[in-house]
């Protein structure tokens, strides 16, 4: 009643016109085609007022390009509709990204369902549709289980990241024997990845008992795992080249190089592929480099971090074969 008694006053603050052009711009960020008689019939109006009124429309879209639903609208036999621009998804996009998201099981069911309608409401036509497509694999969503909230204290991180500061953290590690220990680490945050499930931070340990060789090894630590984070004042600096590959660090590079997220020291791996699907191994290995031998086998090249490559290779046993340098 109270919600009723709000909207009601809402409505009473804004002039009928506003009204009136709110309600078309709706329509028309739906996917609905507007007819201009059926409009002025409903606000009893004349047609001329309502072509007005979507021509102030038309000059307020112009001169506003980057609001949500912006495009240009067409007229077709007193009829009206609106063309987005090419920087908005469309249908078959935004049920894809959702897909992806609903597969990926990286949030709560709560903030997944939030993400999900966020990007429906941005359909310009087919809402309904993409809608019931989501609509039981929304409904039977299983989350994983998340050892401690995480969204905000990524986003502290990706803030260290791009300022090159330090952070402490205390990280919940689980042991070969199951038993947790929470411990205190100070960091330098490199980047973030996502892997099966869970968001990761890549990062470089400091610790003065650390030997000077493992120094610049990239860690990597479960996001979520993470109890406590502070960021320092302190900032941090990666000597030019301490990566062959590349003078800057960056995600992108990263994550070419990072297997089943295992970090540890850059390493240069070769082996003999003779499987049917090498379009799989540059998938999994991107930096990879590819000799087709005459047999129909094929040699393979890449650069990685830490030991993950060797569960790899493990996991393949019967198609690869591991050249030793």
């Amino acid at each position: 009643m109270i919600q009723e008694e709000n909207e009601k006053e809402s409505k009473e603050k804004l002039s009928p016109k506003v009204m009136r052009m709110l309600d078309i711009y709706t329509e028309l960020i739906s996917g609905y085609i507007v007819k201009k008689d059926e409009i002025a019939k409903r606000y009893g109006k004349s047609i001329r007022t309502i072509e007005r009124d979507i021509e102030d429309l038309e000059y307020y879209m112009e001169n506003n390009s980057m609001m949500i639903g912006s495009g240009k609208i067409i007229r077709k036999n007193k009829q009206y509709n609106l063309e987005q621009k090419s920087n908005v998804l469309s249908n078959s996009e935004i049920l894809a990204v959702c897909k992806i998201l609903l597969d990926s099981r990286a949030f709560s069911k709560e903030c997944m369902s939030k993400i999900l309608h966020c990007f429906i409401d941005y359909c310009a036509e087919g809402k309904k549709q993409i809608n019931e497509l989501i609509r039981r694999e929304e409904d039977f969503y299983v989350e994983t289980y998340h050892e401690y909230e995480f969204m905000e204290k990524m986003w502290q991180i990706g803030e260290a990241i791009i300022h090159r500061k330090c952070i402490e953290v205390n990280y919940k590690r689980v042991t070969n024997n199951k038993e947790s220990q929470v411990r205190k680490r100070k960091l330098k945050p490199i980047a973030i990845l996502f892997w099966e499930y869970y968001f990761y931070l890549v990062a470089f340990r400091e610790d003065k008992d650390m030997k000077e060789e493992d120094e610049y090894a990239p860690i990597v630590y479960r996001i979520d795992r993470i109890k406590n984070l502070k960021i320092l004042e302190e900032r941090f600096h990666i000597p030019d080249k301490v990566f062959e590959y590349d003078t800057h660090v960056n995600e992108g590079e990263f994550r070419k190089r990072v297997q089943f997220m295992r970090g540890g020291k850059l390493r240069r791996v070769k082996f003999l592929y003779y499987g049917n699907d090498i379009h799989g191994v540059c998938d999994r290995l991107p930096t990879a480099k590819v000799k087709p031998q005459e047999n129909g086998t094929y040699i393979v090249e890449a650069e990685v971090f830490g030991d993950g490559i060797d569960m790899w290779i493990r996991m393949h046993e019967h198609d690869v074969k591991e050249i030793k340098k």
